[in-house]
């Protein structure tokens, strides 16, 4: 199998050093192949167990950060709102 490391890069835009990619690309196609030998679960049921009960925490008000502690830490405020770099174009 052969990842073209370089495209995924490209895509998910990271930087990856000349001298990293084989290293990534072996890497890559390693966890395909591990993937690949996951056995399939199409027919069969994966029922909840009974004896396992998931129980949800009750919900409490408790006291939280007062927002000007909490904006101190942050790089950049306006109007009372962390501002954050863009993600998304």
């Amino acid at each position: 199998m052969n990842i073209d490391i370089k495209h995924i890069a490209k895509l998910s835009r990271l930087s990856i050093d000349g001298d990293k990619v084989e290293k990534f690309q072996r890497e890559m196609e390693n966890i395909v192949a591990m993937v690949e030998k996951l056995p399939a679960v199409e027919n069969q049921t994966l029922a909840v167990d009974p004896a396992d009960r998931m129980e949800l925490r009750k919900d409490e008000i408790r006291p939280s950060l007062r927002r000007e502690v909490m904006l101190q830490n942050a790089p950049k405020a306006v109007a009372g709102c962390i501002v954050v770099p863009k993600t998304v174009e």
